[in-house]
């Protein structure tokens, strides 16, 4: 895998109360959008902004996250690039990648990451030092298994783990009170939960995004990550299992709370 080299500046556009698309810069007032689930509040964006849009970065199928593309790539000829394997449920790719594949953003390269587990199809993309995770990873959660498996999410995610913890996640919902709230019901006694805990209602309250998060932060608070950890596990109830097994009982603790 590529390593980040350089900071890169993302900004968020919110839409559909809960979702951001990511926009980076490609070139001189050239962007590129990530999970574009709307077309509209991005071409308000743009042109508050003076720019145009040169890629469209999709991470998996489901409509929240694909909506805009096939309206932003007519307005503004935009390439878009998803997963070959899930192109049959995609708008029409202009790039097709997989697993490991670099692509060419203008001025900037973005690696193809394969996480199947939300979804088969699922890619994340890594350029410099951002990771655009979609819904593999939340920050302090991870995506539901709509159709992998709790091994194939696990693997998944031990994927992103062996990044520098200095990787910047921006996973693609605003869901970290409520990941908060459940990672606090499995550690009540943490202090750096409940440290992080007015924190986050600091920023929820003031319409702050809690994102990005960094994968050194999520290794150290995200339960997903922690389920080789045996201290965690002893908490949690969960120290006669193994981690692929612990991480399945989580996510379905996390379905249900």
């Amino acid at each position: 895998m590529i390593m980040p080299q350089e900071a890169l500046i993302v900004e968020p556009v919110q839409i559909l109360g809960d979702n951001y698309v990511w926009m980076f810069a490609s070139a001189k007032n050239q962007y590129v959008a990530v999970d574009p689930g709307e077309a509209g509040p991005v071409k308000q964006w743009l042109s508050a902004n003076d720019s145009s849009l040169s890629h469209i970065l999709l991470t998996h199928h489901h409509g929240d996250h694909t909506g805009g593309a096939d309206e932003l790539k007519r307005e503004y000829g935009a390439k878009i690039v998803g997963s070959r394997a899930d192109s049959r449920r995609l708008p029409q790719l202009d790039i097709a990648v997989e697993d490991g594949d670099l692509i060419n953003l203008v001025e900037c390269q973005a690696e193809v990451i394969a996480t199947p587990g939300h979804t088969i199809g699922h890619v994340v993309y890594m350029v410099a030092d951002a990771l655009f995770v979609g819904d593999t990873l939340f920050s302090l959660g991870c995506g539901r298994l709509f159709e992998g498996t709790p091994g194939v999410m696990w693997q998944s995610l031990q994927k992103i783990q062996t990044l520098p913890g200095t990787t910047k996640i921006y996973p693609a919902h605003e869901y970290t009170m409520t990941n908060h709230g459940f990672a606090l019901s499995l550690e009540p006694d943490s202090k750096a939960l409940l440290t992080l805990q007015s924190q986050l209602m600091a920023m929820n309250n003031n319409d702050i995004p809690t994102l990005p998060t960094t994968l050194a932060h999520e290794k150290m608070l995200n339960p997903f990550l922690r389920c080789e950890d045996e201290q965690f596990a002893k908490k949690t109830g969960l120290e006669a299992k193994t981690p692929i097994e612990r991480f399945a009982v989580l996510r379905e603790r996390r379905n249900h709370y």
